[in-house]
């Protein structure tokens, strides 16, 4: 069922305490997160192509050293007396080198060539995975707005700032992850083709990066995740500072949150930094131990071509092709930490999918004997809660029927209501209602959008003129407030009363516009007898069925029928 108001139902949770905790990421298993393939085809598309530039790549490389290794040994290996520095008529010195040289720019221009294609595909398969990333986030929160395992603040630093940190990964690790895969084995081939003394040499060391590199990797990951739930920590802070920044400064707190602040912040900085220092000794590891690998190749290579047990054409190319071999392995070691910051937030983005992923089977559309609203034995409990904010709920209501919820605070109310509008399905029992676009909500704390007191009435019917508009307002019982009046965001500028009243002459507005169902949390809090009554008298003679949260006397006795709601069992 769709949700049919912008209103906020993080507000109508306050009667029924959903606990608010951080979702733990999912462990990555192995280098690349599988789902990653599974919800992004760009992944895949870019996982083919980079296998294939990186093994054009390696073979580019093996002929970069095949033409130095034998213009070097021409070199001396020419006879006595020939100078290569000065032509001589007849030589054939120059042509000879300018050959050589002309290969060398030929391939070192497909490399070139080649690693600015891979990091277009890289930067678009990046672009594609987040954009994909970015629209399930969004839309598994609308599916369950009130999973509050995540708060909105670490929503927004998961979407902007956190998937950002997937390119990264996209253009830098997983290209060196691919070429991790071809260059070393085109490469090894070459050299065993060439000498079965280095290749062996080669093939027990190069295992050893890939060790330490794990080893670094979990320190890596471990600590980057404890960052990463640093840095929400300091988001959540810092957006609970300033939503509460007026009560603080009527009560002369604000100076004493900068403290709070101060400390959150410190402790970020210090997760920063330590992840850095594991950055940077981590190169530092996995460099010495390359660089003493091909050492070992080296010196075994010097002694065979002074005991000319190897030729120095031979010899010059597995010394140049020693190296390639393992650098590709050792910068993935560096470039994994590049890619931490992505894919602790990728995961945070599956947890979040995943969690909203259950389809909603519980609420359907229609009631039967003519009924707009039929519940049957629902209960509710909220992720992460021991016991069910509401059990064996059942109900029915007729259409023109004003039915008041009542009950003791926390006893289930508001759950009862959010699940009529569809912001929750019910773990037991069942929901009928109309389609959701026949629905008008007005919660505990309406949503805003930034304009005016017009446009916020008007989202319940674009086509609303400002007669109508006028009207509604005078209606919702606040015919003073003036439609030009500028509101900002999260309804800066009016007070909670006010933003009450803007969000049921909404409602009202949504009636007109012919929704069969209305639905309030509280309507009349904050009023006084008689605007209590006027409001009453106007939800009335909206001639539909109403469902109603309310404790006031006023409300109950309005009523048709009053079902009370008694909570956990």
């Amino acid at each position: 069922m769709g949700v049919p108001d912008i209103d906020n139902a993080r507000g109508g949770v306050q009667s029924d305490a959903v606990p608010s905790v951080a979702p733990a990421p999912a462990k990555a298993p192995g280098p690349i997160d599988p789902r990653l393939l599974r919800r992004g085809m760009a992944t895949r598309w870019y996982l083919a192509g980079g296998v294939l530039i990186g093994t054009v790549t390696a073979a580019l490389t093996v002929a970069q050293a095949w033409v130095l290794s034998r213009a070097i040994a021409g070199v001396f290996d020419a006879a006595p007396g020939v100078d290569y520095l000065t032509p001589v008529p007849g030589s054939g010195a120059w042509p000879a080198l300018g050959i050589v040289i002309a290969t060398l720019a030929a391939i070192f221009g497909g490399k070139a060539l080649l690693a600015w294609l891979n990091t277009l595909l890289a930067h678009r398969a990046a672009a594609a995975v987040k954009s994909r990333l970015r629209r399930d986030v969004v839309a598994a929160r609308l599916a369950s707005p009130l999973d509050d395992r995540t708060s909105s603040a670490g929503l927004v630093n998961l979407v902007t700032v956190g998937l950002d940190a997937l390119d990264g990964f996209y253009s830098k690790y997983l290209p060196q992850l691919l070429l991790a895969v071809t260059v070393p084995l085109v490469v090894g081939v070459a050299i065993l083709t060439a000498d079965l003394t280095s290749a062996i040499i080669v093939a027990l060391t190069i295992p050893l990066i890939p060790i330490f590199m794990a080893l670094v990797g979990w320190t890596t990951e471990a600590r980057t995740a404890k960052r990463w739930r640093t840095q929400q920590r300091l988001a959540r802070h810092f957006a609970d500072l300033v939503a509460g920044l007026p009560t603080l400064q009527v009560f002369g707190r604000a100076k004493a949150q900068a403290i709070g602040l101060r400390k959150t912040e410190d402790a970020h900085r210090s997760e920063t930094m330590g992840t850095l220092r594991i950055s940077f000794l981590s190169a530092l590891v996995l460099e010495v131990l390359a660089t003493l690998s091909v050492a070992v190749i080296a010196v075994t290579v010097g002694f065979r071509v002074v005991h000319h047990d190897i030729d120095l054409a031979t010899a010059l190319f597995v010394l140049i092709l020693a190296p390639e071999a393992f650098l590709p392995v050792r910068q993935v070691g560096v470039h994994y930490h590049d890619a931490a910051d992505g894919m602790a937030a990728a995961q945070q983005a599956f947890a979040v999918i995943e969690g909203a992923a259950a389809p909603v089977t519980k609420v359907s559309v229609g009631a039967p004997g003519g009924a707009v609203v039929a519940v049957r034995d629902l209960g509710h409990t909220y992720p992460g809660a021991s016991e069910p904010a509401v059990e064996g709920a059942s109900f029915d209501v007729a259409p023109g029927e004003f039915v008041v919820l009542t009950g003791p605070s926390g006893g289930g109310k508001t759950t009862v209501l959010n699940a009529l509008v569809g912001f929750l399905s019910p773990t037991t029992g069942s929901v009928t209602t109309p389609p959701g676009d026949a629905i008008a909500f007005v919660g505990q704390n309406p949503g805003m959008v930034a304009g005016t007191i017009a446009d916020n009435v008007r989202l319940g019917d674009p086509r609303a003129t400002d007669a109508a508009i006028a009207d509604a307002l005078a209606r919702a019982g606040a015919p003073d407030l003036d439609p030009r009046r500028p509101v900002g965001d999260d309804a800066e500028g009016l007070s909670a009363g006010e933003r009450r009243r803007v969000a049921t002459a909404r409602a009202l507005l949504r009636i007109d516009a012919g929704a069969s169902l209305l639905l309030l949390d509280e309507p009349t809090a904050g009023l006084d007898a008689d605007a209590e009554a006027s409001l009453l008298r106007s939800l009335r003679g909206t001639g539909v069925a109403a469902v109603v949260v309310s404790h006031r006397p006023a409300v109950l006795a309005e009523a048709d029928r009053v079902v009370t709601i008694g909570g956990r069992r």
